[in-house]
């Protein structure tokens, strides 16, 4: 079975279409084929403040939001709770040297450790995925 480290750049594509892209269609197309998502912690926050400023900013409906998280709830996403032990160390190293925030840095270190392609769209995320040798992932 193929895993990957799933970016909240990908998730939030999935409900905004503004934001769809080809690759984020492959990336869900490959999730719904029986692809392992792997997430940090932080993915399930990053993914709900997402929606909450949709909603504030009238973009989507509350409604749609619930339907959303639902949804996600289908696919074979795995939640890496071993990763919450290493913030104040290999996360933080990440975030000052690729100068990412902590949340951006929960999903490098996440695929480093775990030897996971990144899907990611967020163009820095990418760069400081390729200098630390992981491989972006291609559907």
């Amino acid at each position: 079975m193929t895993s990957l480290v799933l970016d909240n750049s990908i998730t939030a594509a999935w409900c905004f279409e503004d934001q769809s892209t080809p690759y984020t269609e492959a990336v869900l197309q490959a999730v719904i084929d029986g692809a392992e998502a792997v997430v940090p912690v932080v993915w399930r926050l990053e993914v709900a403040n997402v929606l909450l400023v949709a909603e504030r900013r009238k973009k989507i409906a509350p409604e749609k939001s619930a339907r959303f998280t639902e949804d996600l709830r289908q696919f074979t996403i795995t939640v890496d709770i071993d990763g919450l032990d290493l913030v104040f160390g290999h996360v933080l190293e990440h975030a000052r040297l690729h100068q990412r925030s902590a949340y951006d840095a929960s999903y490098l270190e996440l695929a480093h450790r775990r030897g996971l392609a990144l899907a990611t769209k967020d163009e820095p995320l990418q760069k400081a995925a390729e200098a630390l040798g992981i491989t972006l992932f291609q559907p």
